[in-house]
């Protein structure tokens, strides 16, 4: 049985500048680079994929390297199964009050 601690998660976390045509381009190809690779967006400009072994993720590491824009900045990390599942996701929504029904209609 394999263990929790051998699982991985791989996530790229980035901020990428997107001023110039050339930044925006480097940034898309960057994006679409890390889908090709299997990541899935968790928000926008952080991405994770699933890996089995350490050397699974090094590998994955070296594959979005050559990737990288020439600006920006980009953080990846390594969480070990066991440790995603402590973490705590929150999917907030705004509550808007309801519009209330008048009690009574009046006539003018």
């Amino acid at each position: 049985m394999l263990s929790g601690y051998r699982f991985l998660w791989v996530q790229v976390i980035f901020d990428l500048p997107v001023t110039t045509q050339k930044d925006r381009k480097g940034a898309t190809q960057f994006r679409h680079r890390l889908l090709d690779l299997g990541f899935q967006m968790v928000q926008f400009s952080v991405y994770m994929k699933w890996v089995v072994g350490k050397e699974a993720a090094e590998s994955l590491v070296t594959k979005i390297k050559p990737y990288f824009p020439e600006k920006g900045h980009i953080h990846i990390l390594m969480i070990t199964d066991k440790q995603y599942e402590s973490a705590l996701t929150f999917f907030c929504q705004k509550k808007e009050k309801k519009k209330q029904n008048p009690d009574q209609l009046e006539l003018f």
